[in-house]
């Protein structure tokens, strides 16, 4: 167990908090911008014993990746960073190169099992479906973010070197700019910049995380001087982070309700992550296979000369949040056992005929403009929903499916639909595919035909 005893003599002494967060990067949010604007880290902070009448000064600071966080930290300005798993791999090995200091990661916020969050986007109308489509490409990415080391892992896996492709480095807004004026073939972003240009119509995405089949995973890091002076401090920021999660979690339509107030980023887009059976799970453990799975992302940043020897184990420390979940009364061996692939699944009835949701991947969620979420077990019922919205003129936010393969969420617009075929395992006669190829194979094996949303939005309608 952490020991964590108070001083008996009591501070005046005003303590800095520097933290460094993405608030343009979804799967920071509960170690960055919720705390943030709930005040939760202010609600968890130490006022007893050694820190009785010591005033805070918390200053939060905003970056579009997790380099210059690192920057930030190396020179003394930031104590925490919040930041995805290649970020946090070059952190902690910028820290080892300096001998004096150290990083320590202290715990997660949030994962997706199956590497979904980054993306490559190409412009919505480029004939470019696949990643072997990209050679000899122009190809834009924030260097050092976990975009990045996506990126390099696709070329690993596919025996490629780095000049398969003419790779630039183009922080998010830039890139998305670029594609948007298409100066570019292809950019590749972390989330949700890939889901935020389909949302606005100009790109499409060709490739996600999910297809290098490594788990995603964000979390803070810590300097350890800061760690070694205040844990107390560190573990009310985990409990915040906990707290957070679970906020999130709890109420998905009303917390991107407002994340889209604090960050831009629209409600709908947040919707992907963190609603139901979306990209992330939310979850502040280390589980043991996630240092397995820094200690593979090493092994890719040092094959692309990124980084150099890095010690994964030793600076891979969760006594504070094992803490932070015995004040908060939570059993942390248990939350460190399950390892799910999303957030909560699809689940309940549809919406039009009251049927259960049995397959969660053929099942749909339609946004309508000024109203909750609704439900539909089957796609089918989905388009007919759009169909009646479109006669109707009813404004919709959102339209939502499920990848059949996978079971990653989607949204309506951007998905390749097959309808028909005979002879398949498929609970549905309309399912959806993130991926044309994938759609092609699945429609050429089982004689369906390859739809899009418009053309699946006319089925069963009356004639």
């Amino acid at each position: 167990m952490l020991a964590l005893v108070p001083a008996p003599a009591a501070t005046q002494e005003t303590i800095r908090i520097g933290i460094g967060h993405q608030s343009m990067c979804t799967d920071t949010y509960s170690g960055g911008i919720t705390v943030k604007q709930l005040g939760l880290l202010e609600k968890h902070l130490p006022r007893v014993g050694k820190y009785a009448g010591a005033k805070y000064d918390i200053v939060w600071e905003d970056y579009t990746s997790g380099p210059p966080i690192t920057n930030q930290m190396l020179a003394g300005k930031l104590d925490i960073g919040v930041m995805g798993d290649y970020p946090l791999l070059v952190n902690i090995a910028r820290f080892q190169e300096m001998q004096s200091i150290r990083s320590v990661i202290v715990s997660m916020t949030g994962y997706n099992l199956h590497g979904s969050g980054n993306s490559i986007v190409v412009p919505a109308d480029a004939a470019i479906y696949r990643f072997e489509d990209l050679k000899g490409k122009r190809i834009s990415v924030p260097f050092g973010s976990a975009a990045h080391g996506m990126v390099l892992k696709a070329l690993v896996d596919r025996g490629l070197s780095m000049d398969f492709f003419n790779l630039i480095n183009q922080s998010p807004p830039v890139g998305a700019t670029s594609i948007q004026e298409k100066k570019i073939d292809a950019h590749a972003d972390f989330c949700p910049w890939g889901e935020l240009m389909e949302f606005k119509g100009f790109a499409r995405k060709i490739f996600d995380g999910s297809r290098a089949g490594v788990a995603y995973l964000h979390g803070p890091v810590v300097r350890k001087d800061f760690l070694d002076k205040h844990p107390e401090i560190v573990v009310a920021y985990l409990k915040a982070v906990v707290e957070a999660n679970d906020w999130i979690t709890r109420h998905p339509e009303g917390a991107t309700t407002r994340q889209e107030q604090w960050t831009s980023i629209p409600k709908e887009v947040l919707y992907l992550y963190f609603g139901r059976g979306g990209f992330l799970t939310l979850d502040a453990t280390i589980k043991p296979k996630w240092v397995e799975v820094l200690k593979y992302d090493a092994t890719v940043l040092q094959k692309m000369g990124i980084i150099k020897q890095v010690d994964v184990e030793g600076v891979v420390d969760d006594r504070f949040v094992r803490q932070a979940y015995r004040e908060l009364r939570r059993d942390y061996a248990k939350e460190q056992r399950v390892m799910v692939a999303g957030t909560s699944p699809m689940e309940g009835k549809d919406a039009a005929t009251g049927a259960p949701i049995k397959d969660p991947r053929a099942a749909g969620e339609l946004w309508p403009k000024g109203e909750p979420i609704k439900p539909y077990a089957a796609l089918a019922t989905l388009m007919a929903a759009l169909r009646e919205a479109d006669q109707t003129g009813r404004a919709v936010n959102a339209a939502y499916v499920f990848d059949y393969p996978t079971g990653l969420k989607l949204f309506a617009h951007r998905a390749f639909y097959v309808a028909g075929g005979s002879g398949r395992a498929v609970s549905a006669s309309l399912v959806a595919f993130a991926w044309k190829e994938e759609a092609e194979a699945f429609a050429g094996k089982y004689g369906g035909t390859v739809l899009s949303l418009e053309d699946a939005k006319k089925l069963g309608a009356a004639k």
